[in-house]
């Protein structure tokens, strides 16, 4: 297996019966570790990270959520951040095999809940990637703001490259902007995002509604499994004291933060965010 192999393709069923579209690095026989990545994108955003941990020992299993990339979308256009996890949930149960689950963002919170509230998904290990219980105001209207931005799509991959570039200015601009056509779909002579956008409204209605920290941070008590918090350094999401009392308040939680990286750590600084948790990852049972 080789950094650059291949991902093999799987589905998996999620709650009602929705389909998730996977890609799958790594042994059969390899302990598995499920990859969620955050609203908005795909389980390319995890291209570079699959094979690197899978070279490492790990079978990797990387969904995308549902109303993202391939997976279907919710029929009713309902994306409360429940059928995330239940979604989650299902996913954990098909796999029969106890995994470590990373979830950055989106992924994060929904992989929290599921981890943490009844029915509880069986897992080894947390790691959540810049998301702790109550996100930064600022960072969280920043991201909804890019993604309500150019409804109607983009005349080819480069503008909608560029975009991204605006978007993320402390990420070197890629030498090839061809890679980003994996979070774009072909809608008549336009490129739009890979997304449902009725899930905006369910976003917007996330960013800190009342009890909604306080549950967050139950369910993260009562996760019986060792949780890592991944923060970004340069985070517009999480700050650094949030950080720090998520950590005061869940006992069998640790920190690590990645230098140079903002909320999309992964895509920001890999190699970093890859150093920051395999130390982790390897000290599990």
């Amino acid at each position: 297996m080789t950094a650059g192999a291949l991902p093999r393709p799987r589905r998996f069923v999620g709650c009602g019966g929705i389909l998730l579209t996977a890609d799958v690095w790594g042994e059969a026989s390899s302990p598995p570790l499920v990859l969620l990545h955050g609203g908005g994108q795909t389980r390319h955003a995890w291209d570079r990270t699959g094979p690197r941990l899978a070279t490492l020992g790990w079978r990797v299993i990387a969904p995308d959520l549902r109303g993202h990339g391939t997976s279907e979308w919710s029929a009713d256009g309902d994306y409360d951040l429940d059928l995330f996890a239940e979604d989650i949930r299902a996913l954990v149960a098909e796999l029969g095999d106890r995994p470590a689950v990373i979830g950055a963002s989106l992924g994060g919170l929904s992989s929290l809940l599921a981890a943490g509230e009844s029915p509880r998904a069986a897992i080894r290990a947390l790691v959540l990637v810049d998301v702790a219980h109550r996100p930064d105001p600022r960072g969280f209207r920043r991201i909804v703001e890019f993604m309500r931005r150019r409804p109607d799509g983009f005349a080819d991959v480069e503008e909608a490259a560029a975009a991204v570039s605006a978007h993320l200015p402390r990420r070197p601009r890629p030498d090839d902007p061809e890679g980003i056509r994996n979070n774009l779909r072909r809608q008549g002579d336009r490129w739009v995002w890979h997304w449902d956008p009725r899930m905006l409204d369910s976003f917007e209605g996330r960013m800190d509604p009342p009890g909604m920290a306080e549950r967050l941070l139950d369910a993260a008590r009562h996760a019986d499994v060792p949780i890592l918090l991944v923060r970004g350094g340069n985070s517009d999401v999480v700050r650094d004291d949030i950080a720090e009392q998520f950590c005061d308040l869940v006992p069998h939680a640790r920190r690590v933060d990645v230098a140079g990286a903002g909320h999309m750590v992964a895509g920001d600084r890999n190699d970093h965010f890859i150093e920051a948790i395999v130390p982790f990852l390897q000290g599990i049972e």
